[in-house]
């Protein structure tokens, strides 16, 4: 990972870890294990997109990665990071979500042939 990766990673990383707070849904219930882990990567992606931008990301890799947001991260894993870009950002993705507790078979990520 080049050094622009490892620092953005760890910028997330720490920005997610301030923001801890206690999952409650908007009704003040506790959410489930899935919609935190959801709630999590949604945010860190959002930050992720912010510090990098979208330059090199593909259409097809966003379109994949927003149906997998938009499923509540329950769609099975369809994003296939083509392009070096969106090899860093799976890479910063993969470490954020592992920093933030959620297994790697959470991760959307995946190329099949």
């Amino acid at each position: 990972m080049n050094r622009w990766t490892r620092l953005i990673a760890a910028l997330l990383a720490a920005s997610l870890a301030s923001g801890a707070t206690l999952a409650l849904a908007q009704d003040g219930q506790p959410q489930s294990w899935s919609e935190v882990k959801c709630a999590r990567y949604k945010k860190a992606w959002s930050e992720a997109l912010t510090r990098r931008g979208t330059q090199g990301l593909g259409p097809e890799f966003l379109d994949n990665h927003d149906a997998f947001l938009a499923s509540g991260c329950m769609a099975q894993a369809n994003v296939c990071p083509k392009s070096t870009e969106e090899l860093e950002l799976a890479n910063i993705m993969v470490i954020l979500a592992m920093n933030a507790g959620t297994a790697s078979t959470f991760l959307p990520f995946s190329c099949r042939k």
